[in-house]
């Protein structure tokens, strides 16, 4: 889910009644925002049992478990089967209805203001604990019109989940995706990833290469992808990762479609990445991970090196490029109620043949990914594009309130944040120098163990960019 942006490429100025109604929606829809996850949804939280049994065989975690308290950000959820919460059905308590409707507003740079609702069913188990979500959609968006979106989201115990999301609207845009998950807790040696998707996107922009590309090159694109990852990791101990991915890829750029915005095609004819092209990624990487929470964390770090290569088929000598980087991720708790968390981003791709523009290294958007797109607030989803990139987030996130509500315990957060970044071409030039800076703040609902709805409002240097979806960015 990406946000708003004006069809001439201005940066739009959101009008108070779209923030407010977005951050007024985060209590009630703290669980509904699960069903608007891409489905990426991240581990569910590390078991009381797994962090003692790390601080007793001294593996170096920054702080062995403390009592729960009722700041705490996660409490374990049982293995039993789910289940529907049982109570008496009342028509003026919302939080007693079998089917809840969550209000849906989602609004970014890139994608513009869409409304809808999305009848959710929640399946809790005796702790109020949330393991499984069902929910359909039907939502309007003033680019593509009407859609409708089918969700399942099922955690069968704290070491497995899988998920399966598929979606549709009038014009342009279809999408599918399946994700199974296991060995998430690293109980065991081995963690496995398996993935499916297909994506038909007619929202994205490119404006042309380089850390001072101009706003008013901007053109849209439709990007359609297909793609079948492998991921698989064997686990030393708790904190130490060593895994591999493999990642098949077809991906076609045609057209834009949008309305007042000129056509990829039409301004930069002569890029790569236009058509089609086939991409097989491998990529090594090793992680230290002492993070006391995969969803929710509040100390404790992660952190990634990590090194691949890109090629057109099966021939390594066919290479599209090469990419090495490092990515961390470090949380610390002053207060049970403030988590300051930072993270950094350092991409490079030292060998480069007849690269797309699309497997660049990029910035601008809401969320991180190893080896993808890094978050830059102010600016939409891969804004800045180049062989290099570097980022660095920091922010505050203080709960100002807690409550027992639909089922559930629900967190409030108010999140301050700065991010920071650029894109460049040479290795000769620093990292740290013409960086672009967003100022912003956030606003979370949380639901433990696993859910985390949020609304972000960054200002750079094109304007004021709203973003709303799930999970934490970093």
């Amino acid at each position: 889910m990406t946000g708003l942006k004006k069809m001439d490429g201005t940066a739009s100025k959101h009008s108070p009644a779209h923030t407010l109604l977005a951050a007024a929606a985060l209590a009630l829809a703290a669980l509904g925002a699960s069903a608007a996850a891409q489905a990426h949804s991240p581990a569910p939280c590390l078991t009381r049992h797994s962090a003692a049994a790390a601080c007793a065989s001294g593996s170096g975690a920054p702080r062995c478990p403390q009592p729960t308290s009722v700041h705490a950000p996660c409490a374990r959820l049982q293995r039993v089967p789910a289940h529907p919460q049982q109570q008496h059905f009342e028509w003026l308590n919302p939080t007693t209805w079998p089917v809840l409707p969550v209000p849906y507003i989602a609004v970014g740079p890139n994608s513009g203001t869409t409304v809808g609702v999305i009848p959710t069913i929640l399946h809790t188990n005796s702790k109020n604990q949330i393991t499984r979500i069902i929910a359909p959609d039907i939502t309007h968006n003033p680019y593509f019109g009407l859609g409708i979106d089918a969700r399942i989201f099922e955690y069968p115990s704290l070491n497995t989940q899988w998920s399966i999301v598929a979606s549709m609207q009038q014009r342009v845009q279809s999408s599918f995706d399946a994700l199974w998950q296991t060995g998430l807790l690293r109980e065991t040696h081995w963690t496995t990833t398996l993935e499916a998707d297909y994506d038909r996107s007619g929202t994205p922009r490119f404006y042309g290469f380089g850390n001072n590309s101009l706003r008013i090159n901007q053109t849209n694109y439709t990007k359609q992808q297909m793609f079948v990852r492998a991921k698989i990791g064997y686990n030393f101990n708790r904190e130490w990762q060593l895994a591999y991915t493999f990642e098949a890829r077809k991906v076609k750029v045609t057209a834009g479609t949008l309305r007042g915005i000129p056509s990829i095609t039409q301004r930069f004819v002569d890029l790569l990445g236009l058509g089609t092209t086939h991409e097989l990624l491998n990529r090594v990487s090793l992680t230290y991970d002492t993070r006391n929470n995969i969803v929710i964390p509040t100390s404790g770090m992660d952190v990634v090196v990590y090194g691949g290569v890109a090629s057109r088929n099966v021939s390594i000598d066919d290479s599209l490029f090469t990419e090495a980087g490092a990515d961390g991720r470090f949380y610390w708790s002053p207060t049970p109620t403030l988590t300051v968390a930072t993270h950094f981003d350092l991409r490079y791709e030292p060998t480069a043949h007849n690269v797309p523009f699309w497997g660049l290294s990029s910035l601008g958007g809401d969320a991180s990914a190893i080896g993808g797109s890094q978050p830059l607030r102010g600016y939409g989803t891969a804004r800045f594009y180049d062989r290099n990139a570097f980022v660095a987030n920091i922010e505050l996130r203080q709960t100002v309130l807690s409550l027992n509500t639909l089922s559930t315990h629900i967190m409030i957060q108010v999140t301050p944040f700065f991010d920071t970044g650029r894109v460049f071409h040479n290795y000769s030039t620093s990292p740290f120098t013409h960086l672009h800076n967003v100022f912003g703040v956030g606003f979370r609902g949380i639901a433990p163990p696993s859910v985390v709805g949020y609304v972000d409002i960054g200002d750079g240097s094109e304007g004021i960019a709203v973003f709303t979806g799930i999970n934490y960015p970093f």
